[in-house]
């Protein structure tokens, strides 16, 4: 079971409504590198890791990225809260709005709702992982772009800065797990029929051994031509 805390990860306090700004960060709510797609990535992954090890690493950046969808979500949502129409239609949200309101719906900045066809799950450690490295990258490089949109706003940046420091972090534990599946795997693997022939070898050189040792040596002085 996991124990909710309710405050954020990181504290948010938004001063400025920017119905334009919210448009683009909501595709890290439901966009293809967003939160949300990590977060099921991850937590469905676990189940094929080889190693408790592994399966901790995924399953504690999993959790940590459902407090990030919170994040974004609330990021979202500040930036949104008592836009006016006109608001909302220079900030290019009138299409949201007709399907969503002012509510936070997962979807990309592109106006695409999420879908799980984004989620890789390949039952295969060494495939998964390094499709997370992978996935880390691309919403690391995603949040620069973002700070790069929101610069005039300091609030909605120091937020952005510090969920791409995360994503820095879980590309460096995954670089870990990685690591550890290959070496679990490279071990080398005794079936039974290997066993089988590696307790034969061992039997006959300890019969052998007994034999030598039960037989009288030969004395060879009184030994005659």
């Amino acid at each position: 079971m996991w124990n909710y805390s309710r405050n954020l990860q990181y504290p948010i306090n938004i001063k400025n409504r920017n119905p334009e700004m919210a448009k683009v960060i909501i595709s890290q709510y439901g966009g293809p590198d967003g939160e949300l797609a990590a977060s099921l990535r991850y937590l469905s992954q676990r189940f094929g890791m080889p190693d408790k090890n592994s399966k901790a690493i995924l399953n504690d950046i999993g959790t940590e990225e459902l407090a990030h969808l919170e994040m974004v979500g609330t990021l979202v949502h500040q930036l949104t809260e008592g836009a006016s129409i006109e608001e909302i239609e220079k900030g290019g949200l009138s299409a949201y709005y007709t399907d969503h309101g002012l509510g936070v719906y997962p979807q990309a900045a592109a106006g695409f709702p999420f879908s799980a066809a984004v989620l890789a799950v390949k039952g295969d450690p060494v495939a998964d992982l390094t499709e997370d490295l992978a996935a880390e990258q691309k919403a690391r490089a995603t949040y620069e772009k973002l700070i790069d949109l929101c610069k005039d706003d300091p609030d909605v940046v120091n937020v952005l800065r510090y969920l791409r420091e995360r994503e820095v972090v879980h590309f460096q534990r995954f670089g870990e797990a990685l690591n550890g599946v290959q070496e679990k795997l490279a071990q080398k693997r005794f079936y039974m029929n290997g066993v089988d022939k590696a307790m034969d070898k061992t039997n006959d050189i300890i019969i052998k051994n007994n034999i030598m040792k039960s037989t009288p040596a030969m004395n060879w002085g009184n030994c005659r031509d």
